[in-house]
């Protein structure tokens, strides 16, 4: 006879595989949306009116892949980084300066100043990830600052104030196939970013990290290595961001330490990722959508005013107070609501129905003694 500890044993087990084999299933209705979603985003180029309408295009491709990048760490932790932006400068600058000073084609120095801003967000990430809350979000913040002050400052190596020039990789192309050819681009590495965040979603790396999200006290008196698997989010977030940063500083041609290093964006992305809902595969993308078409309609019509910034606070505050859990939740929330009453009559039990589970429990129970 199996004894209680055993039975709990066996219980665990087939709860584990169980969850596993649903996995699988959710994992590819995933793949096979991202591939769905790409494939309505290639459209875009062919649409487009005109060329500054698909650079626009660009822009915004390049904060979802930015602010999904920003998810790995934020939506699964809950840890809120107004400092990922510091990673999206290095991997602009580092790969600038690797084909500027160092000599490499442009995508070969584009992944090695992403993997050196991945070496150098792991102290950065043990560091900073030892304090929780505001005191994160107040480190993290330091971070952009002071990179912000050593790029304007290191003149002779950065450009300083007057921004570094990175040299084009399609030299030959006119602008709007230049435009062109880089949203493609950016919508492959988005696609691959989707695809890192939903396999890391239904992963037991991403269940400790979700566990991390509810209760990290708790995920830690369980035994679960919550120090390691922050650090491991933290640093593939600073890769994917990088990423991006450098992508970005290969289209758009010029630096600037101001804009590269900018707490403004780094709050944008935030607003980004929350407006759609962090807890969700394309909650980022729909915030990149909402947020970026938003940012360029203001700059479009009101110039270089501050008003864009108006709205962005605006929005944010309004995020927080109605849609903490983004859009997407609610829009869940609202399924939920009037389907609610269906799917309780289904999981409803008649009291014969409740008296005779409750006797084969108590004859369990007698056989086990």
């Amino acid at each position: 006879m199996l004894s209680v500890s055993d039975t709990r044993k066996a219980q665990r087990a087939s709860s584990s595989t169980g969850k596993d084999r649903a996995a699988g299933p959710r994992r590819r209705r995933n793949l096979l949306a991202i591939v769905v979603v790409v494939a309505v985003l290639a459209l875009w180029p062919s649409v487009a009116p005109n060329p500054y309408m698909l650079s626009a295009g660009v822009i915004v491709l390049n904060f979802a892949v930015f602010a999904t990048g920003w998810n790995i760490m934020g939506g699964f932790t809950g840890y809120i980084s107004l400092g990922h932006v510091a990673f999206f400068g290095l991997g602009a600058y580092g790969t600038a300066l690797l084909i500027v000073d160092g000599g490499l084609p442009s995508f070969v120095a584009l992944f090695v100043a992403a993997a050196g801003t991945l070496l150098l967000a792991l102290p950065v990430g043990f560091a900073a990830l030892r304090v929780r809350g505001a005191s994160f979000v107040i480190v993290t913040i330091a971070l952009v600052l002071v990179l912000q002050l050593v790029f304007q400052s290191w003149h002779t190596v950065t450009g300083g104030s007057d921004g570094l020039v990175v040299p084009r990789p399609f030299p030959d192309m006119l602008r709007p196939q230049h435009h062109q050819t880089f949203y493609f681009i950016f919508l492959a590495l988005l696609a691959l970013t989707l695809a890192v965040w939903a396999v890391i979603d239904h992963s037991r790396f991403g269940a400790g990290l979700k566990a991390v999200r509810e209760d990290e006290d708790k995920a830690e008196s369980l035994g679960i290595p919550t120090g390691s698997l922050k650090l491991v989010a933290f640093a593939v977030s600073a890769f994917v961001v990088a990423l991006a940063g450098g992508l970005y500083g290969l289209w758009f041609g010029d630096l600037d330490p101001i804009f590269q290093f900018d707490v403004v964006l780094s709050s944008q992305i935030v607003l980004m990722a929350l407006l759609g809902g962090s807890r969700f595969l394309f909650g980022p993308l729909i915030g990149a959508v909402v947020v970026g078409v938003a940012l360029e309609y203001f700059v479009l019509n009101y110039g270089e005013t501050q008003f864009h910034l108006v709205a962005t606070g605006i929005l944010l505050g309004a995020v927080v107070l109605f849609l903490p859990d983004g859009v997407l939740t609610g829009v869940q929330q609202v399924v939920h609501r009037f389907t609610r009453r269906e799917a309780t009559s289904i999981r409803e039990m008649t009291a014969e129905e409740l008296r005779t589970q409750q006797e084969r429990k108590e004859s369990v129970g007698d056989d086990r003694g």
